[in-house]
């Protein structure tokens, strides 16, 4: 991760660079090459996209190895989900020139500068990170209620809903577009959920009895739910609020949300009094007390990495893509917990999985679609309208 989060330092430092020596002198040509602003744009979105995949499959994995190994404790499992954000503070002590924030100097009126030029209240910065802080805490409980009480390939699945509920919410507060493949996408991914009701044997699956794994079920839908609508709350307050597309925004909205997020979930862990089991969980923990604190810790870790590359997308490209390449690893997770937790891939499961690969598939497709349809068109965004005329001149020179 320090060494991404490196690459991502000095591609913002080199872009700002090529910025100051071009900007002016020559407004009326283009400041850097088609194809090198391309590349840029590429690699930044493939980095997010690794941390992504790998911070998802390892927090998954370490997640439900806790429950599996003697962990109880809903509120730590939850608090480790958010508590590693100090390991990100470091960025604020790094000596280099900060990155500034792209404008389109060229086009943009003098009216319009002025209003961007604005600084929001930091009243109304504050409470924003609040609502968003609290949202991520109630979510962030929900999964690990549902990871403790059903199958990790079951929840993994399940959790492809969520792209359903971000792309609806996304309508309303981001101007989504649909089309017939994002559509049908969408339904593939919903459908995918709803056969994990009709599973055989759920409960034996799971080791728990019926009432809990409709518990862990509804708990996870919800969960998916309610993290639908923080990732488009989070791109509406970084598009209009804040107006700033930069690195340091990213980095800022990950710490201060999980900063509230954190506090909220320690409350809730002294309120339940579970903090009085935790020494005596760990003494019975099956793989040691070395071992209950590594899985902790590198749990912490892989949910920072994830939520790095969540932000980075919504900020690279939109909140709908950053759940869309969360589903490109929906396979990971289930295959992976065949063989470390010899869990049963049935007919329903196999045939849930497939369709929410299949779904993933053709919102995929859509974007290959707008990718040949015109030169002048974002070849990720045009299906997505919340695409900013700097980023589409940055992705076609």
């Amino acid at each position: 991760m320090g060494e991404a989060q490196e690459v991502q330092l000095n591609i913002r430092a080199q872009e700002a660079n090529e910025g100051d020596s071009h900007g002016v002198a020559n407004e009326s040509n283009q400041p850097t090459s088609p194809q090198s602003r391309k590349l840029t744009l590429w690699v930044r979105i493939g980095i997010y996209s690794l941390f992504v995949l790998s911070g998802q499959a390892v927090a998954t994995l370490l997640g439900r190895l806790y429950y599996e190994r003697g962990g109880q404790s809903k509120w730590l499992a939850t608090l480790v989900q958010l508590a590693g954000f100090p390991i990100l503070l470091p960025y604020y002590f790094i000596p280099i020139k900060r990155f500034k924030t792209k404008t389109n100097h060229t086009t943009t009126s003098t009216t319009t500068n002025s209003i961007q030029s604005k600084k929001p209240s930091t009243l109304l910065v504050t409470s924003i990170y609040l609502v968003l802080g609290l949202m991520v805490a109630a979510a962030c409980y929900l999964y690990s209620v549902g990871l403790m009480y059903l199958p990790v390939s079951t929840y993994s699945i399940i959790c492809a809903s969520q792209l359903g509920f971000n792309a609806f919410f996304s309508f309303f507060l981001n101007s989504q577009k649909f089309t017939p493949y994002i559509i049908n996408s969408l339904v593939l991914l919903t459908i995918s959920s709803v056969l994990l009701v009709f599973e055989p044997n759920s409960e034996e699956s799971s080791k728990v009895s019926k009432g809990k794994y409709a518990l862990g079920f509804v708990c996870t839908v919800g969960a998916s739910a309610g993290y639908g609508l923080i990732l488009p709350l989070t791109q509406f307050f970084m598009n209009k609020v804040l107006k700033k597309e930069s690195f340091s925004v990213v980095m800022d909205v990950i710490v201060f949300q999980s900063l509230v997020a954190t506090v909220a979930i320690l409350v809730g862990l002294f309120a339940s009094s579970e903090w009085s089991t935790l020494r005596e969980e760990m003494n019975e923990f099956e793989l040691g007390k070395v071992s209950y604190v590594m899985t902790l810790s590198w749990t912490a870790i892989a949910w920072q990495v994830l939520s790095i590359g969540i932000v980075g997308l919504i900020l690279e490209v939109s909140a709908l893509f950053s759940n869309v390449i969360g589903v490109l690893g929906l396979p990971i997770v289930p295959v992976m917990a065949v063989f470390f937790f010899h869990e049963k891939m049935d007919g329903i499961k196999a045939m849930a999985m497939v369709l929410a690969i299949w779904g993933f598939v053709s919102y995929a497709y859509q974007n290959y679609l707008d990718n040949h349809s015109s030169k002048n068109d974002n070849p990720i965004r045009n299906s997505q309208s919340n695409g900013s005329p700097e980023r589409v001149k940055e992705l076609n020179g």
